[in-house]
């Protein structure tokens, strides 16, 4: 294993300190409990976002942190739900008085902490909100979860939800919002290499020099098939056929089209990716109003991509406009 770390038990922590000093106009960071909250929080009056996962994902969660988006994120050990304790003391730390919504990835530790935060704040008066984002359409049920995974389609709730608090919308109008957002957004990958967890010190899953994973979750979960490698197109058009058919998306639609990266490929590909989904959308009559390519929802150092869809309307364009300013996104500011 080559990674640039020190000891394997501190790699959160140390991160977690490295992004503080990196970004300290964005954020301040609690280390213990661990989480980062946006500078100017709690902000009086406004629905505070709270959401976090399993490290090893960045720049999700803690690179959506700021106005516009998350108001704090929660990181967990790498690939391991945070506890309730984190998670509870950022609801406290964002708590603005109009309530803490939480956006949570459908993984059963993170899901099951989340709720258990959300109990413990209610009880301090603190009304919280939930929503679970269930975007990839790979699989249903799998080594981590009971249904549909969350993926990537996580970056486009945080961003649109988060824009629709920092306009004053009330708990229940932004937690609408986010599940309008989970409800039109679908998500599918595809793993070329695995990933290395640095206190596991080898690789998650195998993969033959020539094979690559279909429908691959990101923590490195097995997906729907593994195939021998094809060239960028053909598996670009392995992922679109499941995502365009679930919704499904039809002539006629405005969407978001989302090019992930998995963390270990570059941006050249990723763009070969973006040029053929752009083709096979135009040849169905799906207008792209929106777009988004790089690495955001990570899985390590892995090498592959997603690619989500999001069905959008004049109110989502409106909120995925809307100015954030975060270390991962920024515009309008």
């Amino acid at each position: 294993m080559k990674k640039l770390i020190n000891d394997p038990k501190n790699v959160v922590n140390e991160a977690v300190a490295g992004f503080e000093a990196a970004h300290s106009d964005l954020v301040r960071v609690s280390h213990d409990p661990i989480f980062i909250v946006r500078a100017d929080a709690p902000v009086a009056g406004k629905v505070g976002i709270v959401s976090g996962g399993g490290s090893g994902h960045e720049p999700m969660h803690g690179g959506f942190v700021g106005a516009g988006m998350l108001d704090a994120a929660v990181p967990g050990a790498v690939f391991t739900s945070p506890t309730p304790d984190p998670i509870l003391a950022a609801t406290q730390a964002v708590d603005g008085g109009a309530g803490v919504l939480h956006i949570v990835k459908n993984y059963t530790g993170d899901v099951l902490n989340f709720e258990t935060a959300a109990d413990l704040a209610l009880a301090e008066g603190i009304e919280v909100a939930a929503v679970i984002i269930n975007d990839d359409v790979a699989v249903k049920d799998s080594l981590y979860t009971a249904g549909r995974r969350g993926v990537a389609g996580t970056v486009l709730v945080e961003k649109i939800a988060g824009a629709a608090a920092e306009r004053g919308d009330d708990l229940a109008s932004v937690a609408r919002v986010a599940d309008k957002v989970n409800s039109l957004v679908r998500s599918m990958g595809v793993a070329l290499t695995p990933c290395v967890v640095p206190h596991a010190g080898e690789p998650s899953f195998t993969l033959a020099d020539d094979e690559i994973e279909i429908g691959i979750g990101i923590h490195g979960e097995p997906g729907r098939e593994r195939i021998k490698l094809e060239p960028a197109d053909a598996i670009v058009d392995r992922l679109l056929g499941p995502i365009l058919t679930d919704l499904p998306f039809v002539s006629g639609d405005r969407v978001l089209l989302f090019v992930n990266g998995m963390g270990g490929t570059p941006q050249v590909e990723l763009y070969i990716v973006f040029r053929r989904a752009a083709e096979v959308l135009a040849e169905h009559g799906i207008d792209i109003a929106r777009t988004l390519v790089g690495n955001f929802t990570t899985s390590l150092e892995m090498q592959g991509m997603s690619i989500s869809i999001l069905k959008l309307d004049d109110e989502l364009i409106t909120l995925w406009d809307a100015p954030v300013a975060t270390a991962a996104l920024r515009w309008g500011r």
